[in-house]
């Protein structure tokens, strides 16, 4: 990290301003070379200076140049942001001589990667800034604000405290037997701090898990034999004609997506090919690719038809659907009934022709994901797959922790596993990390972020 990066920081297009960012320690040094107007090298940190981009003798655009000097920047490095006119030759240009002047071309994310390998945010906060870039609801927003913030980081940064508190015990039991005054740490004692904590990490893991859908939305599917009616569903969900409607048989070959925003949490919904035996190359594709999307989906919509009876076909998807969150729609109840309702679980009657059974739909996906009484009042928790799986790592190893107690199994040895808890909750918050991990991360954020 010893070179100067620069980027453009805002969406490439024609309007008001676009906004040229520099970081590293010749960041002055390089604007300078470019800048007619004051010497930046000597005007005060965290100022804003008027003056012209230069191509030698002559003038590439009227600009504000933001000068902010190490440690109180956003990477803890010498920052300078140039203030052009939003036009994209004129933005090119200034990274153009930014380049040929002594600037590297950022990574994706390499501003953000830097502000965390420097230690100005930990990786929960750099995710927070991410997530605050993607938010699309309100309760999205409120939850990336506490991880930008620092809050969401206090709740990991007090469980390790409360770990590091045990192993410190136990050390001093361990190394300095011979002193009374020191309270003896006993399995039982250490058994009641691991059950609290383990209380703690649960209730995280249980509001984390509503953050997680209010933050990446409900992956729904639906799914059903070609012509039941699944296409026409999701365009009455979206209210608009996302997909073609006919009355042929397989016309849906392929993956159709939309979403729609129910009490603020977002239905990213997928309507599939119509699940047949068929000889058609194209149409077989589109059936395995519906077939597949079930174990990735969160929500499963499948589609029956009222007027036909259950074939065999169907009965094993609904054997293969039973364990997961699904809800069974029958569907063109205005035509004459030849299903076994008695065959079905969690089902409800729909007839999209006569608009009849999309509320019930909508309000049964409610009930089903308690969308009306997730806690919204409080969105300090984990919201990434990333946190949220590391976290149940650290309650594997806890169990292990007390099934070592239970055993009688030496305080040392309890320690061991004790210590992989306190690693992997600082895996959550970038305390210890791989550089893979933060190679691959920072590599989803955008370009000059």
């Amino acid at each position: 990290m010893n070179d100067t990066i620069t980027a453009i920081s805002t969406t490439l297009g024609i309007g008001a301003i676009s906004i040229i960012r520099v970081s590293g320690n010749d960041a002055i040094k390089i604007v300078n070379k470019i800048f007619k107007g004051r010497d930046l090298e000597k005007v005060n940190t965290h100022t804003i200076n008027y003056g012209y981009i230069m191509d030698g003798n002559i003038k590439i655009d009227e600009v504000l140049v933001s000068v902010m000097r190490a440690p109180k920047t956003f990477t803890r490095e010498d920052v300078v942001e140039i203030n052009t006119h939003g036009g994209i030759a004129i933005t090119n240009k200034v990274l153009e001589l930014l380049l040929l002047n002594g600037c590297r071309l950022a990574e994706p994310g390499e501003f953000t990667k830097r502000a965390f390998l420097n230690g100005r945010i930990d990786l929960i906060e750099a995710e927070g800034v991410m997530d605050l870039i993607n938010a699309k609801t309100e309760k999205s927003r409120k939850i990336a604000m506490n991880e930008v913030n620092g809050e969401v980081s206090k709740l990991i940064k007090d469980l390790r405290k409360n770990i590091i508190e045990i192993l410190a015990n136990i050390e001093v039991n361990i190394d300095y037997p011979e002193y009374e005054d020191i309270e003896e740490m006993t399995n039982k004692i250490i058994l009641d701090n691991v059950e609290n904590i383990t209380l703690k990490i649960n209730n995280i893991l249980k509001k984390s898990e509503d953050m997680k859908i209010i933050k990446e939305g409900i992956k729904t599917i639906i799914i059903g034999s070609p012509n039941v009616g699944k296409s026409s569903i999701l365009n009455r969900l979206l209210n608009e004609d996302k997909a073609i409607v006919t009355d042929i048989a397989g016309t849906t070959r392929d993956i159709v997506e939309g979403n729609i925003q129910i009490d603020g949490i977002i239905l990213n919904i997928l309507d599939t090919a119509g699940i047949r035996k068929t000889n058609d190359v194209v149409e077989s594709i589109g059936v395995k690719k519906s077939l597949d999307l079930i174990d990735e989906a969160d929500l499963i919509l499948y589609v029956l038809n009222n007027n036909e009876k259950i074939i065999e076909e169907e009965k094993d998807i609904l054997n293969k659907i039973k364990d997961k969150n699904h809800i069974i729609i029958v569907n063109k109840i205005d035509l004459e009934k030849n299903i076994d309702l008695s065959m079905l679980d969690n089902y409800i009657l729909m007839s999209i022709k006569d608009d009849v059974g999309i509320d019930e739909l909508r309000k049964k996906i409610k009930d089903m994901f308690n969308l009306e009484k997730i806690n919204t009042s409080d969105f300090t928790y984990l919201s990434s797959a990333r946190s949220i799986s590391l976290l149940k790592k650290a309650l594997i190893s806890l169990d292990d922790v007390k099934k070592g107690i239970k055993e009688n199994m030496p305080v040392d040895m309890v320690e061991i596993d004790l210590k992989k808890v306190w690693s992997t909750l600082g895996e959550i918050i970038g305390e210890t990390y791989s550089d893979e991990l933060i190679d691959q991360l920072f590599s989803q954020f955008c370009l000059g972020k």
